[in-house]
């Protein structure tokens, strides 16, 4: 037999971990999982490769916005289900998925958290409107948000989602509109014009948002890693 493992920096642990999953029995298709290493099942070491936010949104977004790969043969899905997800206590529509569980603190209102993020609207096939991964330093590297838990700088969604992580963590949300974008000042936004304008436009449109539509305009995806934390 073989066994499919996954494995994740040291500050963060896989959530499928102590149930390794088998090509039969794995819960999303194991072929997709670059990180994920085989061994026999006779093997006692196993080669252990660290698991970042961009690779493992890139990865689970092919199930919301994208079909499964067609060499894989059942179970299929092209998509999560609604049971994968859980939703928060007291937060009415709040999703939660935790692609990788951290192992560092939990922080609290008050407490300065960094995270590195991709948004997305669940309309318009799932545009990536915003993502840290596009915002660079002076050396290149990525620049996370920063932000301070309970301040209301930022949607309610993503305070209340990053509320209950711990540090190292990967979390997928969806956040409906009543806990999105009240307004344009509400962070995190693209720095981009075009693509802040052509958020909002799309959320508040008018037209739209008589016909009813409000529900699936407003409803946002977002994959959260929180990189860090300072009281």
């Amino acid at each position: 037999m073989t066994i499919i493992e996954c494995f994740a920096s040291a500050s963060a642990t896989c959530v499928s971990a102590p149930h390794p999953y088998t090509k039969d029995n794995c819960k999303y298709p194991c072929n997709i999982f670059a990180t994920c290493s085989a061994s026999s099942s006779t093997t006692t070491s196993v080669t252990r490769r660290p698991l970042s936010l961009s690779l493992i949104s890139t990865v689970f977004s092919a199930f919301i916005f994208s079909p499964p790969p067609p060499s894989y043969s059942s179970p299929s899905p092209s998509k999560f289900h609604v049971s994968d997800f859980f939703e928060l206590p007291n937060f009415s529509g709040l999703k939660v998925l935790d692609l990788l569980v951290g192992s560092g603190e939990i922080p609290s209102d008050g407490d300065q958290v960094a995270i590195h993020y991709y948004g997305r609207l669940a309309a318009k096939q799932g545009w990536r409107f915003d993502s840290t991964y596009d915002h660079k330093d002076e050396n290149g590297d990525p620049n996370p948000f920063v932000f301070v838990l309970g301040a209301g700088k930022v949607i309610a969604g993503i305070d209340v989602a990053v509320r209950s992580m711990k540090v190292g963590g990967i979390r997928r949300v969806i956040i409906p509109p009543s806990l999105g974008y009240k307004d344009t000042s509400q962070e995190p936004i693209p720095p981009n014009f075009f693509d802040r304008q052509r958020l909002f436009t799309t959320i508040f449109n008018p037209t739209r948002l008589a016909n009813g539509e409000g529900s699936t305009l407003g409803t946002l995806i977002f994959d959260i890693e929180l990189v860090s934390l300072r009281h």
